[in-house]
């Protein structure tokens, strides 16, 4: 069973709910149903919301993938902290704007380096496999 896997998709979870959160009580404080309503500040709580659910789910896909195939628990555990992290990073820095953030761009390139390292792996494993 994939214990590091479902313990990261756990956290996730919670910032998922928190990012929802922050959509839904803005919505309400503004009264805006559908879409930003011009509101810039609805508009970047909807795309830190948009860009968490843009990344997370294949991240998390391949790194249970990852531990299913019984990569060493080490490597899932640094792959699952950075993807946290980068997510936590970027949700923080686009909360607090729209433009350039040392949040923002951490958590892009920690999202990133855990996408690319668990494709690279991934590769690597399927190919040791069926040699």
């Amino acid at each position: 069973m994939p214990l590091i896997t479902l313990f990261f998709a756990s956290l996730l979870v919670l910032l998922n709910l928190a990012l929802m959160v922050r959509v839904t009580l803005h919505r309400r404080a503004r009264q805006i149903g559908l879409g930003s309503g011009g509101d810039p500040q609805l508009q970047q709580r909807i795309r830190a919301h948009a860009n968490f659910i843009e990344q997370a789910p294949l991240a998390l896909l391949v790194l249970m993938m990852l531990e299913l195939a019984q990569l060493t628990p080490v490597a899932i555990w640094i792959l699952g902290a950075m993807l946290l992290a980068g997510r936590v990073l970027h949700a923080i820095g686009l909360s607090g704007s729209a433009g350039y953030s040392f949040g923002r761009f951490t958590g892009t390139l920690l999202s990133w380096a855990m996408l690319l390292a668990s494709a690279v792996l991934g590769l690597y494993v399927v190919a040791m496999r069926l040699s």
